[in-house]
């Protein structure tokens, strides 16, 4: 149940974003729910693996090259999906910083504090 919360509030962030940033197109809420569940797809099975072959240039960049992945990530789920498009890298790299701060707002709000 703690899953399909996290993709519906992940769905309402793509959302948002997408109405907010002009680089950035979703053409409705189930395409919002189907990005949310790639990208998620996306960070688990390829972001790791880019990661370890680009760990060079990460390290002589102190970690800032991991915007440029995030950003390929969004990219690579702008080809998966016909209802969702990013113009360009810059607006794929935006749109993740946006969406990882969106994120944890929006996730801040539907956790429940489990200390007994």
């Amino acid at each position: 149940m703690n899953t399909i919360i996290k993709v519906l509030v992940n769905a309402i962030a793509v959302f948002v974003l997408a109405n907010v940033l002009s680089g950035v197109q979703v053409d409705g809420y189930l395409s919002a729910i189907i990005v949310a569940i790639v990208l998620s797809i996306l960070n688990l099975l390829v972001k790791p693996i880019l990661v370890i072959f680009t760990l060079p240039v990460t390290v002589i960049t102190l970690g800032l090259f991991l915007l440029v992945i995030n950003g390929l990530i969004i990219l690579l789920a702008d080809e998966f999906i016909n209802g969702f498009s990013v113009d360009n890298i810059w607006w794929a790299i935006l749109f993740s910083i946006l969406l990882s701060i969106l994120q944890s707002i929006l996730q801040s709000f539907f956790t429940t504090d489990k200390k007994s």
